[in-house]
C-alpha cells in the first residue's frame, strides 16, 4: 500500500509539471540509456498488436487496470518496435506516460519532438493532441495512464508522416 501511495504522490507531482518530462539528474540518464540497443527488456508481456489504423510499424499493447465501480482509470503498457509510433491522437482527461525502458519521441502539436528515454515520465494536458513511439534504432516501452475514463479514452487522428517523425 506504502507504494501505491508513492506512486500516487508522484503522478499528482507530474500533474503540476505541465507538458514537460519530469527532469531527472543527468548520472542517471547516463546509467540507464542504451542508444544502440534495437530491443529493450520487457517487464509484461507483449499483449496484442496494435492496429495499423493508428500505428505506424509495429506496437504491442497489454492491459494492466481497466476502470470498475471504484477505479476511473486505465492503465497499460505499450511495447514499440524501433521506428514504430502512434496516430496523432487526443485523451479527453490527458494522459502519463512513464518510460521503462528504451528510446523514443513524443512530440504535442506546435511543441518540438522531444527525446524520451527509461526513467523519464511524460504529462500529456487533456485534449493536447500529441503521438509518442520507438526511434529509428530502439524499441521503447511505456507504461501509460489514462485518468478519468469516463470522460473518454482517446480519440484517434491521422498517422505521423516521415517529416514529421524525423524532425529534430
Amino acid at each position: 500500500m506504502k507504494k501505491l501511495i508513492t506512486i500516487s504522490t508522484a503522478l499528482l507531482f507530474v500533474f503540476g509539471q505541465g507538458c514537460t518530462d519530469v527532469e531527472y539528474e543527468e548520472e542517471k540518464i547516463q546509467q540507464t540509456q542504451n542508444d544502440n540497443a534495437d530491443t529493450v527488456e520487457a517487464i509484461f508481456p507483449k499483449g496484442k498488436q496494435g492496429p495499423a489504423e493508428n500505428f505506424t510499424g509495429t506496437a504491442w499493447n497489454y492491459g494492466l487496470l481497466m476502470p470498475d465501480s471504484t477505479n476511473n482509470t486505465i492503465v497499460g503498457n505499450v511495447y514499440f518496435e524501433p521506428g514504430a509510433r502512434s496516430n496523432w491522437h487526443t485523451h479527453p482527461a490527458g494522459q502519463i506516460l512513464i518510460i521503462t525502458d528504451g528510446v523514443g519521441y513524443h512530440q504535442i502539436e506546435g511543441q518540438p519532438r522531444e527525446t524520451i528515454r527509461k526513467g523519464d515520465v511524460v504529462w500529456c494536458p487533456p485534449n493536447a493532441k500529441h503521438w509518442h513511439g520507438a526511434s529509428e534504432e530502439t524499441a521503447l516501452q511505456q507504461i501509460y495512464v489514462v485518468p478519468e475514463a469516463d470522460k473518454g479514452v482517446v480519440n484517434w487522428m491521422g498517422s505521423v508522416n516521415e517529416e514529421q517523425y524525423t524532425a529534430k
